[in-house]
């Protein structure tokens, strides 16, 4: 049988764990709150709880039995924490045939608005993805040494029904910025299961993918698409500095590429159901009026 254990059941991670869950698997993982304990188990999960700062006996059971695991909690200051407590019994696990990474495309740093992809020397200008990276490469070493499968998906901005545009919009929340020459970078969140499930066959050794739909694009421009769809005005125009931003948000705006996701496509034959921004915020328009 087929064990998925994640470190982090959240959005991304459920999405694909529902999949799986109608294919037999067994699915299980980590939330670090206890109030959402309930939740996980009404979705057919196996919930437990982790909190980052340190190894309950219950996950490391668990490890023993799991055949794959997916990483989708930020590293800290100090490591990622599922490597930092759990490294070594993952590395031990020889039931264990893959291991997948959520990372992001921050670690490319700035491209000044040029095409990168995953021959791109990584050189992250935030300290989030400096986090990232030093996690990627901690993971990469753990597969080295272990002889694992190990599969790097660095995503963009993630967005499906529930997170996106049209709920911004519609929430009076939204906020259109503007910044000339910009582009940013998206992805569905079922397209990235669909990236997920096409990788996890791949042999031993490190497999790095960028999992980005095909239309960078300035963001702006997804705001107003949103709001034509909706009939609804369109937010006032506004740059990063404003206020009302969190410093994550004003982070993503710090950095200008456009990232390729040819290999995804070449070497694992995703054929993405959303891909652009278009057809995304389009069918989460009219599958929520209804």
């Amino acid at each position: 049988m087929s064990r998925l254990f994640c470190f982090g059941l959240g959005y991304c991670a459920a999405e694909l764990g529902r999949r799986l869950l109608a294919e037999g698997w067994t699915i299980s993982g980590t939330t670090a709150h206890a109030s959402k304990m309930a939740a996980i188990e009404a979705q057919g999960f196996i919930p437990y709880l982790f909190d980052g700062a340190s190894s309950p006996a219950d996950i490391a059971d668990a490890l023993k039995s799991a055949t794959h695991i997916l990483l989708s909690i930020p590293p800290d200051a100090e490591s990622d924490p599922a490597l930092r407590y759990f490294g070594d019994a993952i590395a031990a696990n020889p039931s264990l045939r893959w291991i997948g990474y959520f990372s992001t495309v921050g670690v490319y740093g700035d491209a000044h608005g040029n095409w990168v992809d995953e021959s791109t020397e990584p050189k992250p200008g935030t300290e989030r993805g400096q986090r990232r990276l030093k996690a990627e490469r901690g993971w990469d070493a753990l597969a080295s040494r272990s002889g694992k499968s190990l599969v790097i998906y660095r995503l963009p901005g993630i967005y499906g029904p529930g997170r996106s545009a049209i709920d911004q919009l519609r929430a009076g929340t939204a906020r259109r910025i503007f910044k000339p020459g910009q582009f940013t970078n998206r992805i569905h969140v079922a397209d990235i299961a669909t990236a997920v499930e096409a990788s996890m066959a791949l042999g031993p050794g490190t497999h790095v993918f960028n999992v980005t739909d095909d239309l960078p694009a300035p963001p702006q421009d997804v705001i107003e698409f949103g709001a034509e769809l909706l009939g609804l005005p369109c937010p006032p125009a506004t740059d990063p500095s404003d206020e009302a931003l969190s410093p994550a948000a004003r982070s993503f705006y710090i950095e200008n590429k456009k990232v390729s996701n040819a290999r995804m496509k070449a070497e694992l034959g995703v054929k993405l159901g959303y891909p652009t921004y278009f057809d995304g915020l389009k069918a989460i328009a009219s599958s929520t009026s209804r």
